[in-house]
């Protein structure tokens, strides 16, 4: 697996990236060193009442308005997403949604993604709620491609 989402909605299933696995126990994220680990706004709330500890990842794509990781949690590098400008993910447009990269982004591969902006296709959700998916989707499309996928 090259990465996980936590608590995610299984509606999404379809439009996980490929190699991307969606956890529902915060025990099976102590299974692996994950790659890539996004959590949803769900997810953070759970993991912060977590017993488990020892989950580790290099990647972790988490909500920037959260005041502080969870305490079982240990990430290499932090990417926020949400609609603050401090966020490094966010979104430039919610009318005609625009995903923004507000910085540069590192990647599992160990490539990076540079600031820029991805108009975004007709989505099943809000594109506020879907910023965690969006976030996996970028991270892990090939980076020749001119669009988002």
């Amino acid at each position: 697996m090259d990465s996980a989402i936590y608590d995610c909605p299984m509606e999404w299933d379809r439009f996980l990236p490929p190699g991307t696995r969606r956890v529902r126990q915060a025990g099976e994220l102590t299974e692996h060193i994950w790659p890539l680990l996004a959590l949803t706004p769900e997810g953070c709330r759970a993991l912060a009442e977590a017993e488990d500890g020892g989950i580790v990842c290099r990647l972790l794509l988490a909500p920037g308005d959260l005041q502080a990781l969870p305490p079982c949690l240990r990430a290499e590098t932090v990417i926020s997403y949400g609609l603050s400008p401090r966020d490094s993910l966010t979104l430039s447009s919610l009318a005609e949604p625009v995903l923004c990269v507000q910085r540069a982004l590192p990647r599992p591969d160990g490539r990076i993604v540079d600031a820029q902006e991805f108009p975004l296709p007709s989505l099943p959700s809000p594109p506020e709620t879907l910023l965690p998916l969006l976030g996996l989707r970028l991270l892990q499309m090939p980076l020749t491609e001119g669009r988002f996928p």
